[in-house]
């Protein structure tokens, strides 16, 4: 990965908490293509009709890799727009902890009072192996405040949000959320190692869900995310018809 690739860029979306009433911001393109300025994909693809605004209490900062974020079948933008209280930054290295306590508000406003973070993964003690520190333990005082809270994301591959973490000692220094009760993965656009290893969308989901003791909060931007799957497989089987057909007529 080249120097220029760690940087940390703040990718400024519409989401309901940031932009309500305001005209949409540009969102950098490929040369030669054009992608929807709400949303940042192509028309075809575009995820607007998808997004579904929720209530929530936890705050939600979205770490992800550059590599995600014009893949086609990524989960995250989705879940920043539906989240009026997240940020989505892009970026491989977070060595700035000032990113992970920086107020979400715009400039010029009031912050109130400052979040307890906590970081969306597993302890997994193979990882101390290759010089990751293990994680502080979880204060149970902090669970008893969901408002108090800021949940740390990272939206990338297994093996990507790994580097992120073996590259970025703030986020080693997070206490870090296990998520209990687990479900299967809807998302059946990408390939998992495992039937409990959940997209972006459903992980953070089921956190806040955890976090703020309410499922039912989440189940409609989850039902809309089992949309969003349906029409990307829909597509693909359309595509690979389309390309069928093309072959036989040769």
């Amino acid at each position: 990965m080249q120097r220029a690739q760690a940087a940390i860029y703040l990718i400024v979306t519409r989401s309901s908490a940031e932009s309500s009433g305001a005209p949409p911001v540009p969102i950098a393109t490929r040369p030669g293509r054009s992608r929807c300025a709400s949303c940042g994909r192509p028309p075809p693809a575009c995820l607007c009709g998808w997004i579904t605004p929720v209530a929530h209490e936890v705050e939600v900062l979205i770490l992800q890799h550059p590599l995600e974020v014009h893949h086609p079948k990524g989960s995250a933008r989705l879940l920043h727009l539906s989240l009026p209280h997240s940020r989505l930054v892009t970026g491989e290295v977070f060595a700035d902890a000032a990113l992970l306590v920086a107020p979400f508000e715009a400039a010029g406003t009031v912050a109130g009072d400052p979040r307890h973070n906590l970081l969306l993964y597993p302890d997994m003690p193979q990882d101390q192996a290759l010089g990751v520190p293990a994680p502080p333990a979880l204060p149970a005082g902090w669970l008893r405040e969901p408002s108090r809270l800021r949940l740390i994301v990272l939206d990338g591959t297994w093996r990507k949000s790994r580097k992120m973490l073996y590259l970025s000692p703030p986020l080693q220094g997070l206490p870090r959320l296990p998520l209990q009760a687990l479900t299967a993965s809807s998302y059946r656009i990408r390939k998992a190692h495992r039937p409990d290893q959940l997209s972006t969308l459903e992980a953070t989901c089921a956190a806040l869900a955890q976090l703020e003791g309410n499922t039912d909060r989440y189940q409609a931007l989850l039902t809309a995310f089992d949309g969003f799957v349906a029409s990307q497989l829909a597509d693909r089987q359309e595509r690979a018809a389309s390309d069928s057909q093309r072959i036989l007529h040769k």
